[in-house]
């Protein structure tokens, strides 16, 4: 029987994984040691996705949050080694692009553990990203890459992929598999009374809350729609929550707390529009059929645009509102079923059980 070490530590990743270990449980000839890494600490962020999603509780916390991103990655990566050298692995399983994500890969690779990366050859094409730096460097030293859609293969064979030796699959995305399994249970928030038609938003990237100048235009255009066109709901990390009573900044919406998945579901299903920053939001927000606003320059998800589904408007405040108004109520479908229909994590576990190193 084969061991899948899985590494996880941040809120999409036990999303992803919620599916992948659920397929893994349903056979006999593999079996998975699941590691936190602690990246994600609060309970709002972290143990409420285990308790909802019933994923395994992990066999490995390794408690480890805070710092810069090189601190970060530098302590996953000595205490992930301890855990590999213990548990002798034969697949070493990453998702996404987060420290945890690379921390894993490279104390993988090091040891001649072959790598398995989720979400392999997605590219914004902004190196100033440390999400970008991350998976571009685990794709380079996995050696299964499980693409979510067409456009991921396409760059990495356009980076020279094709004569490495790396096992490239298109298997679809684990999130769609994810949002359809738990869309039954979606959970409405605690003391939640906005009505229907409000404007989901997410705000978190570094590369926003971290330019005094950009986060300031973002939150004047969430004021300016929470005011004149609907409700803005923001679930508010409680990193951006303090970096904007850092710089005093005003912010007049509907702030809620953390969310699980299952509220977040939820939310998604009663929103008129998505307005976000993330990546994963962007797809969510069309896994339900919203229309999405993406307060970034570049998306890792461009069949999104290319479709109408998504649109970029960077940090510009007027560029916000009018595609926040324009788009506010819009139905979006799947019409070619971007990101394989939902059985992505079935694809995945068939490739780890047949391929030998």
């Amino acid at each position: 029987m084969k061991k899948i070490l899985t590494i996880i530590g941040a809120r999409p990743q036990f999303i992803k994984a919620s599916v992948v270990s659920r397929a893994i449980q349903e056979t006999d000839e593999l079996t998975e040691v699941l590691v936190h890494t602690g990246q994600h600490f609060d309970a709002n962020m972290s143990d409420v996705f285990f308790n909802q999603l019933g994923i395994p509780r992990p066999h490995y916390q390794l408690d480890i949050h805070g710092g810069s991103h090189g601190d970060m990655t530098g302590r996953m990566l000595i205490e992930i080694e301890k855990v590999l050298l213990k548990e002798k692995a034969d697949w070493v399983l990453v998702y996404g692009d987060t420290n945890s994500t690379l921390a894993g890969a490279l104390a993988a690779a090091k040891l001649h553990i072959p790598v398995a990366h989720v979400e392999a050859g997605l590219r914004s094409f902004n190196i100033r990203m440390p999400e970008e730096i991350n998976r571009i460097l685990t794709d380079q030293i996995s050696r299964i890459l499980f693409c979510p859609t067409d456009s991921a293969v396409t760059n990495l064979y356009n980076e020279g992929f094709a004569s490495k030796l790396a096992e490239i699959q298109q298997v679809g995305d684990v999130m769609q598999d994810s949002a359809m399994f738990f869309a039954k249970q979606a959970a409405q928030p605690k003391d939640f009374n906005v009505a229907d038609g409000f404007i989901l938003t997410t705000l978190h990237r570094a590369e926003n809350t971290d330019n005094p100048e950009r986060l300031a235009a973002i939150i004047e255009a969430l004021n300016h729609l929470h005011k004149n066109t609907a409700p803005v709901v923001l679930p508010l990390h409680p990193r951006t929550r303090n970096v904007i009573a850092k710089q005093g900044l005003s912010l007049d919406v509907q702030v809620i707390d953390p969310v699980g998945y299952l509220e977040m579901i939820w939310l998604l299903q009663h929103a008129g529009l998505v307005l976000t920053d993330s990546g994963g939001v962007q797809k969510e927000a069309f896994f339900f059929n919203k229309a999405c606003v993406t307060m970034r320059d570049q998306t890792e998800w461009v069949e999104l645009i290319e479709a109408g589904a998504n649109e970029l408007v960077g940090a510009d405040t007027q560029a916000i509102i009018n595609a926040a108004g324009k788009k506010l109520g819009r139905v979006v479908e799947d019409e070619n079923s971007l990101y394989g229909g939902g059985v992505a994590a079935k694809r995945i576990v068939e490739q780890l059980k047949l391929i030998e190193i």
